[in-house]
């Protein structure tokens, strides 16, 4: 067999095996660029990744130089399109951070979340309040102040806070197993909650027209395979003809 029919047989062989891999749809959600309370702005995102009978969510606070916990992220719910309202957490992570009276800061190792799942609202709820003090550690705080790289801005509530302390800096992660969700499950909708009490919810506007399909890790490899393949063929070629 010649070289340009083996390179066809392993095209060939790639593409099967590229539309028989799984696929994940991919969205991003954002607050309301509006969205405050007590007067304070808050701002956040959420990227969701929906797959075989998982969601992968990754949260960020994108508020810089926050002055006060209400403005940190503690809670996500979010609606899917395929109805689900149960579901359990597999795993989370996120970094530690702690933010000293001087409105210095450390970060600590990556750590479990210590967030709850649960149902709410006919979909789902991560919840960092759940189950928790009034005072929570481990909401999710912003980026430090970008000329000083302190929290400048930082009152009380979170400079040398201790019951408040440490944070949870992004990204943050969430695996969630959801029996019955695919690739083609869509996030219908998206709420950010803010502070150390319930309530301070912003809902979440999609990025973009709707889900996005992107390539998982192993149809990835398949192309690059397919790519080394063409390359060498263009190789072999340039030599027989010298």
């Amino acid at each position: 067999m010649s070289l340009s029919k083996n390179l066809i047989t392993c095209l060939c062989l790639a593409v099967v095996l590229m539309n028989s891999s799984a696929e994940a749809g991919f969205q991003t959600f954002v607050t309301n660029p509006t969205g405050s309370f007590d007067g304070k702005p808050v701002s956040a995102r959420a990227d969701l990744t929906t797959s075989a009978n998982q969601i992968t969510l990754v949260l960020y606070n994108t508020i810089v130089d926050p002055e006060a916990v209400i403005q940190n992220l503690s809670a996500f719910s979010f609606t899917i399109s395929t109805g689900q309202t149960v579901g359990s957490l597999f795993s989370s992570s996120g970094k530690e951070r702690t933010v000293y009276e001087n409105k210095t800061f450390s970060d600590g190792g990556v750590v479990s979340t210590g967030w709850a799942l649960s149902s709410s609202g006919g979909g789902l709820l991560l919840n960092g309040l759940d189950g928790a003090a009034e005072v929570p550690a481990y909401t999710i705080i912003g980026n430090p102040n970008g000329g000083t790289n302190t929290y400048l801005n930082a009152n009380k509530s979170i400079a040398g806070n201790k019951p408040h302390n440490p944070f949870l800096h992004g990204p943050v992660t969430f695996t969630l197993n959801v029996l019955g969700v695919t690739e083609d499950s869509q996030i219908d909708s998206a709420t950010f909650s803010f502070g150390t009490a319930a309530g301070n919810d912003v809902a979440g506007l999609l990025v973009g027209g709707g889900p996005t399909a992107v390539p998982e890790p192993a149809s990835m490899a398949v192309w690059g395979s397919v790519l080394a393949v063409g390359a060498f063929a263009r190789r072999r070629r340039r030599s027989i003809a010298a």
